[in-house]
């Protein structure tokens, strides 16, 4: 980030200095909240969690070359104390970001965010220095510590923000306000702990509130085709445009087809004309992200020959998300593990679904290891269900549905679609799936394997790339 003494970030945090012989002392290095990240002149915030404090680190962190500590109380070492290290961690990405003048360009959505926040990057990239979200660290800690990375040649800042209730975003939006809002959609994901979609509308659209007036520069980037996020232009006085397949997106793509390995490839309209796009990425449910992506783009005035190019140059930044890597034996892991929600889930069926025509039409299979999506509620067993049927109409080869009670009910969707014989199984957990596919692949199939994070479900996908034939890690 921008150097600051640490009189000046206590002054920003209202802090109180402790054991730090020269406040004139400049913090020059990243924020971080791993002391083994630390870097000469860091700032490392000590955070008390459930299993880790923090605070028992702030010695080491010193040692390894930290300025000083964001502490709750004092560690010995220098240090500036606060009543809440969250806040105040806040407070500083708020003072540094506005300080900096960053053009914020902020993201949500119920699916999607992560893919599309790492396309946006890699597009603006090319146009000018940009920081964005490391993987999916969207929340009240990953916000702020990744706008502290920016430095006063960051030219855009691209901000992934999660909400698991009302009010979430708004904070966050609070911490680094953004000049421009994109909303990709409304869907299930956490709807147990919203209580339904209309609530979730409501939290997302939380951002287009946070923007400035179209006057001031502000501009809301929403999904013509979801009706939840288009009826959000009403909650925004920003500028508003649309991207999707709707007559009156602004951002639309044509002629959209896949190649025949699963990437899109499509003719992107703009308002300043068109060009073709070929992603490097998997599955048709791609078009929607790279349409938010060049919508972004637009705003920011890169020309559609440009934003095309590096679309169409842009690769996955995150991981287990449709990692696909091909064995040395000819089969092809899918990881796409990280996270899954209904709407998650079906676009990745409908991807391995489309990459494995070619190798069906040989005579290999497709594979659909699936597990658990958390947070449903009420809704799980009807979204289980529906998913084990859409394997089956999708004619994925096999279903291995890993897992207890969720497990359970994704089999049974598959058995009541007409999956009667050996194309599902369920069996118990990580290490029951990779021993049953060990057993059976064979070169040219397509293993695709999803599920919700809690599940740890990559463990299957690593122990299939594994070359050496070990238990799953972690067992």
């Amino acid at each position: 980030m921008i150097a600051l003494s640490l009189a000046e970030i206590a002054e920003i945090v209202g802090g109180q200095p402790h054991d730090i012989p020269d406040q004139a002392v400049q913090v020059t290095g990243p924020v971080v909240i791993d002391s083994r990240e630390v870097k000469p002149g860091s700032l490392f915030a000590a955070f008390a969690g459930e299993r880790v404090d923090g605070h028992a680190y702030a010695e080491r962190a010193v040692q390894a070359g930290a300025a000083a500590v964001l502490a709750a109380r004092p560690v010995g070492v220098p240090s500036i104390v606060v009543d809440d290290v969250q806040a105040a961690l806040g407070a500083l990405a708020r003072a540094v970001v506005g300080r900096l003048g960053t053009d914020v360009v902020a993201l949500t959505g119920s699916a999607g965010k992560t893919s599309t926040k790492d396309l946006i990057a890699q597009v603006l990239e090319r146009r000018a220095p940009t920081v964005w979200t490391p993987g999916s660290l969207n929340n009240e800690i990953g916000l702020p510590l990744t706008a502290l990375k920016a430095d006063a040649g960051t030219r855009h800042l691209v901000l992934e923000m999660g909400a698991r209730g009302i009010g979430h975003i708004r904070y966050l939006t609070g911490l680094t306000p953004p000049r421009i809002g994109l909303v990709l959609n409304v869907g299930t994901a956490h709807i147990g702990e919203f209580g339904g979609r209309e609530q979730i509308a409501q939290a997302k659209g939380e951002l287009v509130e946070s923007l400035p007036a179209a006057a001031d520069g502000g501009v809301a980037v929403l999904n013509a085709d979801d009706p939840l996020v288009r009826a959000m232009a009403s909650r925004t006085t920003a500028r508003v445009t649309f991207f999707g397949e709707a007559e009156d997106a602004a951002v639309r793509a044509e002629n959209v087809r896949l190649t025949e390995s699963g990437q899109p490839s499509f003719r992107l309209h703009t308002p300043t004309g068109c060009s073709d796009v070929t992603l490097r990425l998997y599955g048709e449910h791609h078009v929607s992200n790279a349409l938010a992506a060049a919508a972004v783009a637009h705003e920011v005035g890169m020309p559609v020959e440009e934003i095309a190019t590096a679309l169409s140059e842009a690769g996955n930044l995150s991981r287990w998300r449709m990692e696909v890597t091909e064995r040395p034996d000819g089969v092809t892991i899918v990881n796409d593990a990280y996270n899954a929600n209904p709407e998650s889930m079906r676009a990745a069926l409908r991807a391995l679904a489309a990459m494995g025509r070619p190798a069906q039409a040989r005579g290999s299979r497709t594979w659909a290891v699936l597990g658990k999506m958390a947070e449903l509620g009420d809704e799980s067993l009807a979204e289980h269900d529906a998913v084990g049927r859409l394997a089956v109409r999708l004619n994925v080869s096999k279903l291995v549905a890993v897992g207890d009670r969720e497990a359970s009910w994704l089999q049974l969707g598959a058995y009541n679609e007409g999956s009667w014989g050996e194309e599902s199984v369920h069996v118990s957990d990580a290490q029951a799936a990779v021993d049953l596919l060990r057993s059976e692949l064979r070169p040219g199939d397509i293993v695709l394997v999803k599920a919700s994070r809690s599940v740890g479900l990559e463990r299957v996908a690593l122990a299939l790339l594994d070359t050496a034939e070990g238990e799953v890690s972690g067992r």
